[in-house]
């Protein structure tokens, strides 16, 4: 269900505060993911001068690698969230649950600002998923007692 934002006043306003918090989020996301990336290059480039290191090392520098990795990836991903919002809010839909049609607080979005959904229905989202991965868990320990 997809709802229209009403053009008074007070929505126009709402929409340039949501999007000031939108863009300012994505900008600060951004410096984040760019700064990092700086930092993995200039590690590589020290890195190459240091010699030969050893397996438990090696093995440090490789987890370390993927956390690094790991971050810029969840930066990233967090930034495309933000742009589907700015899209949604350009469409006039940003704001309303996916789930109920439902406006989503201000103060969800100000804490969330890409959330899709209400308080509410993210809740019992959360719920079902958890009681799915239960089920999955429970039947997994079934199959594994049947070997």
């Amino acid at each position: 269900m997809k709802a229209r934002i009403p053009q008074t006043a007070m929505a126009r306003e709402r929409y340039a505060e949501l999007k000031r918090i939108l863009e300012e989020r994505r900008r600060e996301i951004l410096s984040q993911v760019q700064e990092k990336m700086r930092d993995v290059r200039a590690e590589g480039a020290l890195g190459e001068g240091q010699g030969v290191l050893d397996a438990a090392e090696t093995s440090e520098a490789d987890i370390q690698d993927d956390i690094e990795f790991a971050l810029i990836q969840m930066k990233s991903e967090t930034l495309h969230k933000i742009e589907e919002a700015l899209a949604r809010l350009d469409e006039g839909t940003y704001g309303y649950c996916f789930e109920c049609g439902d406006e989503v607080s201000e103060r969800r979005l100000r804490a969330l600002p890409f959330a899709v959904r209400c308080k509410d229905c993210e809740e019992a989202r959360e719920v079902a998923a958890q009681r799915e991965r239960h089920t999955q868990r429970r039947a997994g320990g079934f199959l594994l007692d049947l070997n």
